[in-house]
């Protein structure tokens, strides 16, 4: 972890030629009190950017497709077409800033980068933390559906004691956080910046919550912090076979290792994105940094793979809700930043006992990535709540937020 430190007594600011330096020293203790501030921050896109995503959306050469492919080859071209179109003509980033300003948003600088993040407070006294990691291609807005629910349960026909404090921040190299100009920053990097993040904020207790590398960083907080982290709720649960088990399918239910196998099948030709993301980051960047019609196939390709949606993934997202996040995607110019996390993690080493004592809920939505055995998850997490949903995929918060809302609710409601 590299660290900062504050080596001079003063530091000079503002001074011009035959000016007095004094006239200008800021003592260090001012100096590091400013890394350590923690600052409102609004989102507004300047109109020029906007101006320019609309200029390259016209300007879309789109490519040929072969002849009744659906979506066999990657994103289908006349989705794709219906979508560039709205997306030029009819899509109101403005109206989705509107929205998002009504959240408490903040900046604040951590290990040499700011980091943003939501924090919304509850208005229930008493209420628990809760940090909310995202993984890609998502970000903070798979979770407007959500914040509401979990801290004013009562303004949504919940109960006071379901209040939580709830704290989403964008990974590093994502979103509207600082993107790391350094090697190494894997999933673990980004939990110790997470845990430091709970700390400054001032939480020495608090729930965890993620999917996709949401749940690599927050199984790692977990790990690492058990002493702070009261629960850690996944709905995404990766774990292999048990290490040192001579039959590790032995008594194993048929079915669960029936579904294992079938999301195995289904996941196997599906990797290539991350193939790519984890090998070569920077010469796709070149691509998707270059062409909005680019980032978003890129985005909608996994999309429409990864949701429980027999009749297409508008089933269950809006076009404003999907080109929201790929629109955040462009004009903070993070598609690269935002696929290093691939390649870091497959980089650097990881930390921590093979075994996370902490509190673990699962909540497996049917098409979710990987499904594996209850008693394979045993293994590795102190599973305390096991929840088999009866729909949702890979984005649980955007796609199923009732079923997301309930599960963590009831999972933390034994742990505070």
């Amino acid at each position: 972890m590299r660290l900062l430190f504050v080596v001079v007594l003063f530091v000079v600011i503002g001074c011009g030629p035959g000016e007095n330096p004094s006239a200008g020293l800021v003592p260090a203790a001012t100096v590091a009190a400013s890394l350590t501030e923690v600052r409102p921050f609004e989102v507004h896109i300047p109109e020029s950017v906007l101006d320019d995503l609309r200029t390259r959306l016209q300007r879309t050469r789109f490519p040929d497709e072969i002849v009744g492919a659906d979506w066999d080859y990657g994103t289908n071209l006349a989705y794709q077409r219906e979508l560039i179109e709205y997306w030029s003509n009819e899509f109101d980033w403005r109206a989705q800033e509107q929205l998002i300003n009504e959240l408490d948003h903040f900046k604040t600088n951590i290990d040499g980068l700011d980091i943003h993040f939501i924090h919304q407070r509850s208005p229930v006294e008493g209420a628990t933390p809760l940090l909310i990691s995202h993984g890609w291609p998502g970000s903070f807005l798979e979770f407007m559906k959500v914040i509401g629910p979990l801290t004013d349960p009562v303004a949504y026909g919940g109960n006071a004691e379901d209040a939580f404090h709830v704290i989403i921040p964008s990974i590093p190299g994502f979103g509207f956080s600082d993107k790391p100009s350094e090697r190494g920053y894997g999933p673990a990097q980004m939990a110790d910046i997470f845990a430091m993040l709970m700390a400054r904020l001032g939480y020495d207790r608090y729930g965890a919550q993620g999917g996709d590398w949401g749940s690599i960083i927050t199984q790692r907080i977990a790990a690492e912090h058990p002493d702070r982290v009261i629960g850690l709720h996944l709905n995404f649960v990766t774990v292999g076979p048990p290490q040192g088990v001579s039959d590790p399918e032995a008594d194993i239910p048929t079915a669960e290792l029936e579904r294992m196998r079938e999301r195995q099948a289904f996941w196997a030709p599906e990797q290539g994105y991350s193939a790519i993301q984890g090998t070569k980051p920077q010469t796709l960047g070149y691509a998707l940094n270059d062409s909005p019609a680019g980032q978003a196939a890129w985005i909608i390709d996994k999309v429409h793979v990864l949701c429980d949606c027999p009749g297409g993934h508008e089933d269950k997202f809006t076009k404003d809700e999907l080109l929201a996040n790929i629109t955040l995607y462009w004009v903070t110019e993070t598609t690269t930043s935002a696929s290093r996390i691939y390649f870091e993690s497959r980089r650097t080493p990881g930390r921590g006992p093979t075994y996370i004592e902490v509190p673990t809920g699962a909540a497996l939505f049917p098409n979710e990535i990987a499904l594996p055995p209850r008693k394979w998850a045993e293994a590795r997490y102190n599973i305390v709540r096991w929840t088999e949903m009866p729909r949702g995929g890979h984005f649980a918060a955007l796609e199923e937020p009732d079923l997301y809302i309930e599960d963590v609710r009831a999972f933390f409601a034994g742990l505070r």
